[in-house]
């Protein structure tokens, strides 16, 4: 009896599995033809709309079942199925629903659609005729399945087309434009995605966040990741110590000390701020606000400690401005400022960083244009037209654009030099003292302390070993007018952080950081600016820009390979010589570079648009005016100061306007913090910006709001944010603190 139950047991599982056939996954070759799932859809049954080229095609299908006297409910059974999970769907025929995102111009999966099966009723009471199918949600499943069809793509991301879509260069499936808005049908309100954010997927990366290749593979990647930001990194100290009466032995401490504060800075983050591979470093944001400051009425005429005085007043602003940021990160206040900061907000704003500096630019470049022009334009050349070449392997000319064209011209100005391009008789190299005399030489001054290459006798006074330490300027100076103006530029540097942020996470396929992570990030760049107002380096610490571009230029992401590069810079903080050798850069090589900065910043401050809607007219007219306002504004303030003509380089007026705006009020330190605010571009075009993206009506599919991750997703799937989650001692020190995102 118990043989006999055993084998009509069996007997049923069998007749089980007959009918219910598991069916395996499709799982994509590479460079396979996307036309092949095609194949192996019609082999399994399942029909879709997007890769089998028409409905009727799928509805003929329907009919031949009839035709054969087999039930089309049956078919349709082992049709329905999760692409991740090969599960069969024993209700319904389902298929891909891709649309085209109007926003990015790239695919975006919605959902399934059903197919009407055009049939007699079977058993379950259905007409022929009737519309069998509905709507359903499944973007998990269509997700996955779109990163699969990714795997398929060849090396430059091109793919075959199908039938009804073709694949772009990105991996996405382009449909027919008839393709029905899934979204209008499902119920979603004002027919937006509750998935939209931009956050697509982005092509992989050759050494994600937590691998670890070996040693030297790190070692590689992290000096790989900073000399491809070397001009962000060193070329500060050459544009501020100079303006304020600094000697050639100053650029260099200034250099060693912003190598090391960027070193510790960038290791901290990586460990207790979002923990993405972000550089921190002396920010572009602080350096136009330093400009104003040290370009004041009393200290033009100083000639006595005047790089001391500036730079200690420097330092106190920058350490009450960064305490303030401090507190707005972990106080919990930036969760709550996140609302109103979206990329429409953003992207003007990191614009006009870049814009600030166009009347420095090119002015002190062309001082010498033997050698500025052609480090322009190999700049170009390398970025633009020789980016796709390869040498061995390596994209040289993609990722270190900038140093490689940097050692060129540098050499080509010694070559100059050395060959008497810029020997006038009986003037001397040693500018200006041994020319102060000698009329005939006054007018060569000029090109040869801007052109010579043995200008700066730094390598020459730099000690071989000198360890930056806090205060080594002397005691800073807390003043209020300067206090308020570092505070709203750190709100400045806070908004550029936050769309860097945002833009990593993308570029290496992490989920988007919950707002208490941003905060934590945002709280510790304000811890980290108060250590660079200690050490003194001139300016704030925060997210560098342009680290997103170096992390798209060289597909490296790495953590480890971040730290292990700032631990290398902290190293050559302490060898003098070093930054010596960067501080003796000419100067108007160096303004060349900085014009390329300055315009890749611009350019990365607009792309941020990719996640609005471009064509709107309503982000058009937004953008526009805060970048109008923002140059337009400052101008009108900066043509008060007419007397300073005669007194500072014409590159520096627009920076002078602080002391002489046409804001008066009884309080003097009131004046000059705001004619110095509403002379700075960022600071205007921020104030514009935000007022009208946060007050004129517009979708947030249209304004293209940051969607960052709920602090509930912890909770749920603790491993879906894994990658910014702190270190497992110090979250125990943190766990009472929502606000930091542990």
């Amino acid at each position: 009896m118990e043989g006999g139950s055993n084998s009509k047991m069996k007997e049923k599982k069998d007749r089980q599995k007959d009918q219910n056939p598991k069916i395996e996954p499709f799982v994509p070759k590479k460079g396979h033809d996307p036309r092949e799932l095609k194949s192996w859809a019609k082999r399994t049954g399942f029909v879709s709309t997007t890769f089998s080229g028409d409905t009727e095609r799928a509805n003929s299908l329907s009919r031949r079942d009839f035709t054969n006297g087999r039930d089309p409910n049956v078919r349709n059974d082992n049709a329905g199925f999760d692409l991740e999970r090969g599960v069969v769907n024993k209700t319904e025929t389902v298929s891909p629903k891709i649309e085209l995102d109007p926003i990015l111009g790239r695919a975006r999966n919605r959902g399934v659609e059903i197919e009407p099966v055009l049939g007699e009723g079977l058993g379950n009471g259905t007409r022929r005729g009737e519309n069998l199918g509905r709507r359903i949600e499944m973007e998990p499943i269509l997700r996955a399945h779109n990163e699969d069809r990714k795997d398929g793509l060849n090396e430059n991301g091109n793919g075959n087309n199908s039938a009804n879509g073709a694949v772009n260069g990105n991996g996405h499936i382009e449909t027919r434009k008839d393709d029905v808005n899934v979204d209008e049908e499902v119920g979603y309100p004002d027919g937006e995605d509750p998935s939209y954010g931009g956050w697509h997927k982005s092509p992989p990366i050759k050494c994600g966040l937590r691998e670890n290749p070996g040693l030297v593979p790190l070692m590689y990647y992290g000096l790989q990741h900073y000399l491809s930001l070397a001009g962000s990194l060193i070329f500060i100290p050459l544009i501020i110590v100079p303006t304020m009466g600094g000697s050639d032995k100053d650029t260099a401490n200034v250099v060693s000390t912003m190598l090391l504060v960027s070193g510790l800075t960038t290791i901290l983050h990586s460990y207790f701020g979002t923990r993405l591979p972000l550089v921190q470093g002396s920010s572009f944001v602080y350096l136009a606000p330093a400009l104003v400051i040290m370009n004041s009425e009393e200290y033009r005429n100083l000639a006595d400690h005047k790089f001391r005085y500036i730079m200690r007043e420097l330092q106190g602003a920058i350490i009450v401005g960064s305490i303030f940021q401090s507190f707005l990160g972990y106080s919990g206040l930036m969760s709550l400022l996140l609302r109103f900061i979206n990329p429409v907000v953003v992207a003007p704003t990191v614009a006009a960083v870049g814009l600030a500096f166009f009347s420095y630019g090119f002015p002190q470049a062309g001082s010498c244009v033997e050698i500025s022009l052609p480090q322009i334009l190999l700049l170009l050349i390398f970025t633009l037209y020789l980016r796709g070449i390869s040498i061995f392997g390596h994209r040289v000319f993609r990722i270190y654009a900038v140093l490689v064209s940097v050692i060129i011209i540098w050499a080509y100005a010694f070559f100059l030099t050395t060959g008497g391009a810029y020997n006038f008789k009986g003037c001397s190299a040693d500018i200006p003292s041994s020319n102060i005399l000698i009329d005939a030489c006054r007018k060569h001054a000029d090109t040869m302390r801007h052109c010579r290459t043995d200008v700066s006798n730094a390598m020459r006074t730099a000690a071989w070993v000198r360890i930056p330490y806090p205060f080594q300027w002397g005691i800073p100076t807390f003043r209020l007018r300067t206090s308020i103006i570092m505070v709203i530029v750190s709100l400045v540097a806070s908004v550029d952080s936050i769309g860097s942020y945002h833009s990593a996470a993308i570029r290496i396929n992490l989920k988007p950081p919950t707002p208490g992570i941003v905060s934590r990030g945002i709280g510790l760049e304000g811890f980290c600016s108060v250590l660079a107002g200690l050490w003194g380096t001139g300016t704030g610490s925060t997210t560098l820009t342009e680290n997103v571009h170096t992390i798209n230029a060289t597909k490296v992401a790495n953590r480890r390979a971040v730290q292990l590069g700032a631990a290398f810079l902290i190293l050559f903080s302490f060898v003098g010589k070093i930054g010596a050798i960067l501080a003796s850069i000419p100067q108007a090589l160096a303004a060349a570079v900085l014009c390329f900065i300055w315009a890749l910043i611009v350019a990365l401050g607009l792309s941020t648009l990719q996640y609005t809607q471009n064509a709107s007219s309503r982000n058009i007219i937004i953008v526009g005016v805060s970048l109008f306002f923002g140059l337009s504004i400052p101008a009108y303030f900066q043509q008060y100061a007419p007397e300073t003509g005669l007194i500072l380089p014409g590159y520096l007026i627009p920076y002078a306007a602080a002391s002489n705006g046409p804001v008066h009020t009884g309080n003097a330190q009131f004046n000059f913090a705001m004619n110095a605010l509403l002379s700075l571009n960022m600071v205007v075009t921020l104030l514009v910006a935000f007022i009208l993206d946060n007050t004129v009506p517009g979708s947030r599919q249209e304004r293209g709001v940051y969607v960052w991750s709920k602090a509930e997703d912890i909770m749920t799937d603790p491993s879906s944010l894994l990658d910014y989650s702190l270190p497992s001692r110090v979250a125990r020190c943190f766990h009472w603190a929502k606000c930091v995102g542990t």
